[in-house]
């Protein structure tokens, strides 16, 4: 009988113990994120990113109290901005290559390409007014249209301004037209431009650079080509682009000082509008502690000024026109004070984002007046021959990796991946804190802790919670407060004296329930704690997956370290609370490099480390097509200094 009563009693503690692992869990309300502009991550950052922003308003009004001041902040501007963009390549030999050229009335358009790096070709059409100049010249970066120089608003603008006598040169972006990077197995672009932006974005930010910095480095290039021509007027050029071209426009205006006069299009607004809505831009677009730093959109036209500069807006762009108009007013008001107040202007057409009838005329006119000295009238007659792609197309097959000697960024990203890696410094764990951005453990903050009832009412956790639980199965619901406005949930199985267990899944807790109980079984003192951006406190992609990693990024934030963080908080209060001397960490997929950095930094609190899945080297994204979903662990510049094998070195794992 009692052999019966025992043999009963273990299968009903089995299958309430199978039940409760498939019991589904929640510590948070079931709206907690529901508000897509209120989500953590979010609000969070956007408090940090309007503290900075605020900070730069105060240095720019102090500023603008004399011309003396305001080129000391110029200067500033200037330097952060070199230092956002990273070490740029060597110059070597362009290699120019005209393919052909099509002959149309009063005009020519030259086809050809050259190499911005060995073996990176840049493909370009160049617009040429008839006569034999010199002339004054136009670059022309291109927005994310799918077939690049050959977009049909884009000949537009190159025929309206090589009519009025100006030399144009339109080189398709990386990504674009016939630079597709990312082939498939039949050898065809396997993204959408902006999409593969995103791919490529990951690789230059573990070098220490961003995406942003090899399409400036294009066009850097370009305007070499153009300065090698003798039919180009070297002191007159100038620079205009729409979309992703107002965006390399900006950059490149600010960067280089060749540029003369500047158009940037429907890009201008400003990071506190635009981090709103729609969000941060392509991977390209957002450069490395710039908000951090203080430098804002309008400081693409501070840095530059007092040279002439022209804002295209769009009304109804999705870039906000309210921003727009922000940024112009701190331009105007900087060119007031340098006495050139005639040298900002700005153009709103009442059209949606584009490179419309009238910004195209505007950006014209513009150029005439400060880079021909003509006060013209501006107007686009009709019919302009629109040209096929197939017509502009500069290579024979149409894409750049089909010529002889061609290197894909990829191929660009693996080799200064092994020029790093030969010259790496000693690797010890000041060096990776500094990198990641983690803090020691003696500087993290003690968390606040709440224990959540049943009835969902929050209490502060008190050290007594975690006696007489003796048989428990239902885990505690907790919630661990490691800085203000930072929620991380949990649950905790406080019962045993083994080695304690923090188990960190990738996503969510209710996946690990089943090996928390078994590992309780086993003696074990267990807590599954969702790190930030994950299970309940997952970000919903609002505009792209990793939008708010780009807004970390420019706050100088590290995401990969701030879990890491979360994870070491965890786990010296799991140690503490269970009265043992270490932890055993367990994480998996996307959380396994948070998780190897924190066991390497901190090996007498995490004794032993089991990690499952995930990414196993930053290296292998130098090659890796779909990279973007490693976006979260990207640490800028990481690769100059180590790689996540070499964390092994200093810890203690388990397969």
């Amino acid at each position: 009988m009692k052999s019966l009563i025992l043999s009963l009693t273990i299968c009903l503690s089995i299958f309430c113990n199978l039940s409760l692992a498939q019991d589904s869990y929640r510590v948070l309300p079931p709206d907690f994120n529901a508000d897509k502009s209120q989500q953590m991550m979010r609000a969070w950052l956007r408090t940090q990113a309007h503290q900075a922003l605020d900070r730069r308003q105060q240095d720019l009004e102090a500023a603008l109290a004399s011309p003396d001041k305001f080129g000391v902040y110029q200067q500033q501007r200037r330097e952060i901005l070199r230092r956002s963009l990273g070490e740029m390549p060597p110059r070597t030999p362009l290699n120019p290559k005209s393919t052909g050229a099509i002959q149309a009335d009063g005009f020519a358009i030259e086809k050809l390409y050259f190499e911005s790096q060995p073996g990176f070709y840049v493909t370009a059409n160049l617009y040429r007014p008839a006569g034999d100049g010199p002339f004054p010249a136009i670059l022309h970066p291109l927005g994310h249209s799918e077939n690049g120089k050959a977009y049909s608003a884009y000949q537009r603008a190159n025929q309206l301004l090589v009519k009025h006598g100006f030399i144009v040169l339109c080189f398709d972006p990386i990504g674009q037209g016939e630079r597709k990077q990312i082939m498939d197995a039949d050898g065809k672009p396997a993204h959408r431009a902006s999409h593969e932006h995103q791919e490529l974005g990951v690789a230059p930010i573990l070098l220490g650079r961003g995406l942003g910095s090899y399409m400036v480095w294009d066009a850097v290039r370009a305007l070499d080509y153009l300065c090698s021509r003798p039919d180009v007027d070297t002191r007159r050029i100038g620079c205009t682009g729409n979309s992703g071209g107002g965006n390399l426009t900006s950059f490149l205006m600010a960067y280089d000082e060749r540029i003369q006069a500047a158009a940037p299009g429907c890009f201008m607004t400003t990071h506190r509008r635009k981090n709103e809505s729609p969000g941060p831009g392509d991977a390209e677009q957002n450069l490395y502690a710039q908000i951090r730093d203080g430098f804002d959109h309008p400081d693409f036209i501070l840095s530059r000024a007092p040279k002439p500069t022209l804002i295209l807006a769009a009304t109804h762009d999705f870039v906000p026109i309210a921003g727009t108009w922000e940024a112009y007013r701190q331009a105007k008001r900087a060119y007031t004070v340098l006495g050139y107040p005639e040298r900002v202007a700005l153009i709103e057409a009442n059209e949606k984002h584009g490179f419309s009838q009238r910004l195209r005329e505007g950006a014209t006119r513009f150029f005439a007046r400060w880079l021909q000295g003509r006060q013209i009238e501006v107007f686009e007659e009709e019919p302009v021959v629109v040209y096929v792609d197939q017509e502009l197309q500069v290579t024979p097959a149409g894409q750049v990796l089909q010529l002889p000697g061609a290197r894909s960024l990829l191929e660009v990203n693996q080799d200064e991946e092994r020029r790093l890696a030969a010259q790496r410094p000693q690797l010890t764990r000041n060096l990776i804190r500094n990198v990641a951005g983690i803090r020691p453990l003696k500087d993290l903050p003690e968390p606040r802790v709440e224990l959540i009832d049943a009835d969902g009412t929050r209490t502060n956790w008190k050290g007594s919670e975690s006696k007489n639980q003796a048989g428990r199965t239902v885990p505690l619901k907790l919630l661990f407060h490691p800085t203000a406005g930072i929620v991380l949930p949990a649950l905790y199985w406080p019962q045993g004296s083994a080695q304690p267990v923090l188990l960190a899944p990738e996503a969510g807790m209710n996946g690990a329930v089943k090996e928390a109980l078994q590992l309780n079984q086993s003696g074990h003192p267990v807590l599954i704690v969702e790190v930030r951006d994950t299970g309940e406190t997952a970000t919903r992609n609002w505009r792209f997956f990793g939008a708010d990693y780009y807004i970390a990024s420019m706050l100088g934030r590290c995401w990969l370290g701030m879990r890491a963080e979360d994870l070491l908080t965890c786990a010296r209060w799991l140690k503490d609370d269970s009265r043992s001397d270490s932890v055993h960490l367990t994480a998996e997929g996307e959380l396994t490099p948070a998780a190897l950095h924190a066991a390497a930094l901190e090996p007498e609190l995490i004794s032993r480390l089991t990690s499952r899945k995930g990414l196993a080297s930053w290296r292998s994204l130098m090659t890796e097509p779909d990279a973007h979903q490693h976006i979260h662990n990207a640490v800028q510049a990481g690769l100059r200094y180590y790689d996540l094998p070499d964390l092994k070195t200093l810890i203690h794992t388990t397969p």
